[in-house]
Parts: structure tokens; sequence; C-alpha cells
């Protein structure tokens, strides 16, 4: 029985955990309905000292409000821990915020994207190794996801294969290992969930010359990315 340990990084806008849950609990409940027999656990990783990886089948790095180029204290401890999990071929997931940490820990660059926020719905392509990938390998070549990010993966780690991109971000997917992979998209949020955090980031996306009211209308259900997390669970 495989156990699995969400590692939350940073808490959901006050709306959305009301609504929806806070980040841990959106990849927690489609974590628990893909493998009923996983132990899925939860550790916070900005205030609980770190758990030994003995025992640990996989990792999933949450999101977060902060940045990886702050490099606060409980966000560096998490690097030489990640290094470790991937050294014992422990199966990893970043997601946005952990995409970043995980591509920094492993010898890329993370920092504010100079275009500036990506937030909505968007389509991103998988490559060529993307589409031979045994997690990305089921999804169509173009497929929509939710996205949410001011910073990103700007240098991918030597050895690192790119498994999506699309025009603002070249690295949307990153694979480390043969079972250690990161995605800078949401495959935890719905529409509802996209929606909330577009209308808290109306002002800063208006300054930064974005129609955001197109932004809100092509939000939508993203399966294929949403699917990821049921096949990443299956997959240990």
């Amino acid at each position: 029985m495989p156990f699995v340990l969400i590692v939350k990084t940073g808490d959901a806008f006050a709306d959305v955990v009301s609504q929806y849950g806070d980040f841990d609990a959106l990849f927690r409940a489609p974590l628990e309905a893909a493998a009923p027999k996983a132990t899925v656990s939860v550790w916070d990783a900005r205030h609980q000292a770190a758990p030994t990886l003995d025992g640990i089948d996989a990792i999933v790095i949450t999101g977060s409000h902060s940045m990886v180029s702050d490099a606060e204290p409980w966000s560096e401890a998490l690097k030489p821990w990640l290094r470790e999990a991937k050294r014992r071929d422990i199966a990893l997931l970043g997601v946005c915020y952990g995409h970043q940490l995980m591509a920094a820990a492993f010898g890329g660059v993370s920092d504010y994207h100079p275009a500036g926020r990506e937030s909505g719905t968007f389509e991103l392509n998988l490559t060529r190794e993307g589409q031979e990938d045994a997690l990305f390998g089921a999804l169509p070549t173009t497929f929509a996801a939710n996205l949410t990010h001011a910073q990103a993966v700007l240098q991918a780690p030597t050895g690192a294969e790119v498994l999506a991109y699309n025009a603002h971000d070249p690295h949307q997917a990153l694979r480390y290992g043969p079972r250690q992979w990161s995605v800078q998209f949401h495959p935890e949020f719905g529409a509802g969930v996209m929606g909330c955090y577009l209308a808290h980031q109306r002002d800063a996306l208006a300054e930064q010359g974005e129609d955001v009211q197109a932004l809100i209308d092509g939000v939508r259900a993203t399966p294929e990315a949403t699917g990821l997390l049921a096949r990443f669970v299956t997959l240990l």
C-alpha cells in the first residue's frame, strides 16, 4: 500500500479555501479517489520539522504564494531533502512553486518571468519526450491547463528533459529522472478555483496589459491536465 506525502508550501486565498479547500485538500481528494488503498498524508514544510524519507513512496509538492527566489529558510531546507528523495528514486511531482523549487534544488534557475504573470486557461504542447513519457504520454499533443504564476523555471537543470511547453514558458513540465517530474501548471485547479484566482489578480493583470475579461471568459475544465494526478499515483 503506497504512502504518499503532500508537502504543503503555502495557503490559497481565503475564499478558495472556504469554497474548494486549501492547496493540500485540492491534491488529496483526487489522489485518494484514484488510489483508495494509498495512505495520503500532509506535511506543512513551513511550520513542521522534515519527516524521514523512510517508507515514503511518493511526494507531491504544492503551489504557494511565496517566491522561490526569496530563499526563505524553510524553502531552502527543502532542497537537500528533495535531492535525497531523488537519490532514493522516490516518485516526485512538483506543482508551480514545487516545480520551481525542484528545478532550483537540482541545479536550475527559478525567478520572475521576464514577460510577467501567466494566469488563466491556456494550451500547452508536448515535446517528443513528453509524448514518450510514462506520465505524460497518455495526453494529447496539445492540451489545456490552468495556470497562475509570476515566477518560472528560467534555466532547467542539466540533464532534465522538457516534456511540455507553450509560447510563454518553454519549461511547462520537466522530468529529472525515471519517476521525478514537475509542472508549472495546476492539475489540482478546477475552473472554479481558476476563476477565483483571476478575480484576485484582476488589477495586476490589467496593469500588465492583459484582457482580464477574456481570461475569465476563457476559463474551463482541463480534464487532461487534471488527470495527471490520478495517473501519477497509479504509476506507483
